[in-house]
């Protein structure tokens, strides 16, 4: 079976978003998207649709705002921030996946009685 790219829940990508916005401040939606992928180590891949319905999304809650600015290469691009409504629903999110990763591990970690993988 090959690697394939993880597929990515709707309410994940939205983490993933709020938490770069969180730790890197102000960036342009090919920003966000470059850096999830790098920090994912290119597990996950993000097309430009992806990105942007995410950001309309987290905008449309009041987690994010957009303004215009310049990028790096001199042209103009919205720069997105995360709100305090944001921030909130980020802490409360990252215990949420926190809690279901190490669930998921011990799970997956089970092994039958009498020690047999």
């Amino acid at each position: 079976m090959g690697q394939s790219k993880l597929d990515l829940l709707q309410g994940t990508l939205d983490v993933m978003v709020l938490q770069t916005l969180e730790v890197l401040g102000p960036l342009h939606g090919y920003g966000i998207a470059r850096r999830i992928e790098q920090v994912s180590g290119d597990q996950v891949l993000l097309n430009q649709g992806t990105i942007y319905a995410s950001l309309v999304r987290l905008q449309q809650r009041g987690w994010i705002t957009a303004k215009w600015g310049t990028s790096d290469n001199n042209r103009k691009a919205k720069f997105y921030s995360i709100t305090r409504l944001g921030q909130k629903h980020l802490a409360k999110n990252t215990a949420h996946w926190q809690r279901l990763a190490g669930v998921m591990g011990r799970v997956l970690a089970m092994q039958g009685e009498g020690g047999e993988p």
